[in-house]
């Protein structure tokens, strides 16, 4: 994957990001983990998110700030790969994000359908 530009480092990465793994999608997998990723299917990319994000914990208990945030980036690159690979968009999920601001997450919960 190839670097953003300095200025863009901030939470545009994240698009950069989205759009170098929408890219790897029919890659040749001999030369991307990315495309290795999909190649797997979608059973295999929601174990690495779960892996992932367990890893993140971990980090958070044990091991430190610097884990975290090592872990935090692997979490973010694979619910990115997650999300190309089910057709959900990075937009969808900022709209999400947006929607829910000014709303108390006890009230956002609470709002939620039963088990959900």
């Amino acid at each position: 994957m190839t670097a953003p530009e300095p200025e863009a480092l901030d939470a545009r990465v994240l698009d950069h990001l989205n759009r170098v793994v929408e890219s790897r999608k029919g890659a040749d997998p001999d030369t991307s983990y990315t495309a290795k990723l999909f190649a797997k299917g979608p059973n295999k990319i929601a174990q690495k998110v779960g892996e992932e994000a367990t890893e993140v914990i971990i980090a958070a208990l044990a091991e430190g700030p610097d884990k975290v945030v090592s872990e935090s980036a692997d979490l973010l690159y694979h619910l990115s790969v997650l999300w190309a690979q089910t057709g959900v968009a990075p937009e969808q999920v900022w709209a999400e994000l947006a929607r829910r601001f000014g709303t108390s997450g006890l009230e956002e919960k609470a709002g939620r359908a039963p088990g959900a």
